[in-house]
């Protein structure tokens, strides 16, 4: 279902359109993952053509101008670069359009070339708790603009259409930061976002829990008896089954992409017939009244989320750290019985480990000349561990993994988020 944004929240990030706005609008990016060949550039990425032009450019400038030219530099001498030569002659053999009304100017007032960055023009990267940009999924209200600000206070949320999106405004420096959700105490794992933390490059530095305390909004003056609808994200409908039925039994389900999207859908449209169930902010934000308060089934309810940053983070010993990895292998199940034998017998915790399809080899056949073919999944399997990389126990039980797989990547290795939190109370009827 596709919400109609309201005035009163920020729109997300989409991915029809590319802009960069200024920081206090949100940003809109999108995502192109086919190859554009550019003329007499070396390679067929965008990222090429940059490099062969500051290449080409640092060559040409750095020639003294006053010398001798070969006319006829062989594409191999270090006078030619990219099969052109160093100081042409002219600005037809490396195809430069001279800059209109510039013919006659003196070389004093050509346009100079922009001067190269120097250590004073670079930032230092953000602290912690500083004024970033975070990335996360949904509209204001929602939880991950929550899980946001509490991994970095008085950071500027930026909200997104999509996981995906979030991703990719890290990757393009419209964020710096994203706050991406990857599993719930009741709903379990978001497998779309273990999916997107192969797919993508960027490194867990973080992590941060988040108790949920889900509220069922309406419009004022609606009541429960009435309710049609009830509408939410999957895992908050599933965190409230039990309590749902007994609140509204004759009301349906039905998913949408966010909690918080899901109330101003409500608001927009002025369903008086339909229910969301979201935070206590995202009524506020939307004009919507609580029907009732802390309908979660479980009152231990809490989600998890990862800090994603395009740089990793130096791991430590003097505080409790994590390491998330992923592997892979193709040798039967025994594989990975060696696998986790090497951390426990280091005597490393596993937190966590979630099997995912392989999905360029989501089949594998075994032949057998008794029992004839049998057809097994391949699995690309995430395991979190409590240790840090800077620990020699760690680094040799990846030592170990990597022997026994085919494939092994680590996803970061950051600090453990040990903030206390306490039970949402139960809900008021």
């Amino acid at each position: 279902m596709k919400s109609i944004k309201s005035t009163q929240a920020v729109p997300a990030l989409s991915r029809s359109t590319y802009r960069y706005p200024p920081p206090s609008a949100p940003a809109v990016c999108s995502y192109r993952s086919d190859s554009v060949r550019y003329p007499n550039a070396v390679g067929s990425s965008k990222c090429d053509w940059q490099s062969s032009c500051a290449v080409l450019s640092s060559k040409i400038l750095s020639q003294d101008m006053s010398q001798p030219v070969d006319p006829s530099p062989g594409l191999g001498s270090p006078s030619a670069v990219n099969g052109h030569q160093s100081v042409p002659s002219s600005s037809d053999n490396l195809e430069i359009v001279p800059i209109k009304g510039t013919e006659n100017l003196s070389p004093a007032v050509l346009p100079q070339p922009p001067k190269p960055l120097t250590i004073t023009d670079l930032s230092p990267a953000p602290m912690h708790g500083s004024r970033l940009r975070v990335a996360y999924q949904g509209v204001p209200g929602a939880y991950s603009e929550a899980a946001a600000g509490k991994a970095y206070p008085n950071c500027e949320a930026i909200p997104c259409d999509q996981f995906e999106v979030a991703f990719q405004a890290v990757e393009l420096w419209i964020a710096d930061r994203a706050v991406l959700p990857v599993e719930n105490s009741l709903g379990g794992s978001i497998h779309r976002n273990y999916d997107l933390l192969l797919r993508h490059r960027l490194h867990i530095v973080g992590e941060v829990q988040l108790p949920v305390h889900h509220c069922l909004l309406a419009l004022p003056g609606a009541r429960l008896e009435y309710l049609s609808r009830v509408i939410s994200h999957p895992q908050a409908l599933a965190q409230c089954e039990h309590t749902l039925t007994k609140l509204a039994p004759r009301a349906a389900r039905e998913a949408v992409d966010d909690t918080a999207g899901a109330a101003e859908y409500i608001a927009a449209n002025n369903l008086r017939d339909t229910a969301a169930i979201a935070s206590a902010r995202a009524a506020e934000l939307y004009g919507l009244q609580v029907l009732a308060d802390g309908i979660q089934d479980d009152s231990g309810n809490v989600t998890r989320f990862v800090m994603l940053a395009r740089e990793p983070i130096i791991p430590r010993i003097d505080r409790p750290f994590k390491t998330s990895i992923v592997f892979a292998h193709d040798k039967g199940t025994s594989v990975l019985f060696k696998v986790l034998s090497a951390f426990a017998f280091r005597n490393i915790s596993l937190t966590k480990i979630e099997s995912r399809p392989h999905r360029n080899r989501p089949i594998r056949l075994v032949d057998d000349a008794n029992v004839g073919t049998a057809k097994h999944f391949e699995y690309m399997f995430y395991v979190d561990f409590e240790a840090s990389l800077a620990d020699v126990r760690a680094q040799n039980a990846l030592s170990d993994v990597q022997e026994f797989t085919s494939f092994l990547r680590v996803l970061g290795s950051y600090p453990m988020d040990m903030t206390p939190w306490t039970p949402s109370p139960g809900g008021r009827l």
